[in-house]
């Protein structure tokens, strides 16, 4: 009996990444390759700004091959992430740099009288 079916979505750690494509271990006897055509809809420049060595996520199968024990995988139009922490982004105040201005001589001032002086 195949253990994955086309369709189904995994989850897997990824084990190496070539310029041609991802590979995932999926358990101890299977074993994915994401091609670089099955990372994005957009052009891919460099995979490793997808996914990262070592990082667990999730994919699609496309297509079993259960002699061989190898599952072509696909991360397409698919929220592939599980434990990568996203960046957010910096929302900018209405102060500004305002507060770091108010502060800046204090800051120096105590900086200059913590130096040792000979």
């Amino acid at each position: 009996m195949t253990k994955y079916k086309k369709n189904q979505i995994v989850s897997g750690c990824v084990t190496g990444i070539e310029k041609y494509g991802v590979f995932v271990s999926l358990d101890e006897y299977y074993s994915g390759l994401i091609h670089i055509s099955e990372i994005s809809d957009n052009f891919v420049r460099n995979i490793e700004d997808y996914v990262k060595e070592g990082e667990t996520i999730k994919a699609k199968v496309i297509d079993v091959d259960d002699e061989d024990c190898h599952v072509k995988l696909s991360i397409k139009n698919l929220d592939y992430s599980v434990n990568r922490k996203r960046k957010n982004k910096i929302k900018e105040t209405e102060l500004g740099f305002s507060t770091l201005e108010k502060k800046l001589d204090n800051w120096i001032e105590e900086t200059y009288e913590k130096i040792p002086k000979n």
